[in-house]
């Protein structure tokens, strides 16, 4: 990768991966580290990584930084302790984007970033089991899974509008 391809880089693709870890982390400063910490991994290895695996290359690892800083900074729950989630969400709100935005907060971090890339950000299952390092069958299931769980927070459409 020349100079001008890594700066191509950074002009094409740190917006949507801003977006993507501003989604999980819903934090701009520790989002904003992210992507700084991903773009300085791909200056030290830009000899190594070619233009075109770049973009796969860049989500790959904002999303392990991204995990590995969760991990740091939150100790690791047992599944016993999560808080059961509700059945459906029966309060009226026309704000259709933050009552979204709010239940995809609620989906566990796993489920949350594999819907997101999916849905979000579309990527098919094969680039997302390359970002993750989830086998194909794991992505397909994590999403089935978060879908689900936004079918029954929701209820019916009319609960939303």
């Amino acid at each position: 990768m020349t100079i001008a391809e890594y700066n191509l880089c950074v002009e094409k693709f740190a917006d949507g991966i801003y977006r993507f870890i501003l989604k999980n982390l819903r934090d701009n400063d520790r989002s904003r580290d992210v992507v700084q910490d991903t773009y300085t991994k791909l200056w030290v290895r830009y000899g190594e990584v070619s233009f075109e695996k770049a973009k796969s290359y860049l989500f790959t690892t904002a999303y392990h930084t991204m995990i590995d800083m969760i991990r740091k900074d939150k100790p690791l729950t047992a599944i016993d302790e999560i808080v059961a989630m509700p059945e459906s969400n029966t309060e009226q709100y026309s704000d259709l984007k933050e009552v979204l935005n709010e239940a995809v907060s609620k989906l566990p971090e796993v489920q949350r970033s594999v819907l997101l890339l999916r849905d979000y950000e579309g990527y098919n299952y094969k680039e997302i089991e390359e970002i993750t390092g989830l086998n194909e069958s794991q992505v397909k299931v994590y999403i089935y899974r978060a879908r689900q769980f936004l079918m029954q927070y929701f209820g019916t459409i009319e609960a939303v509008i």
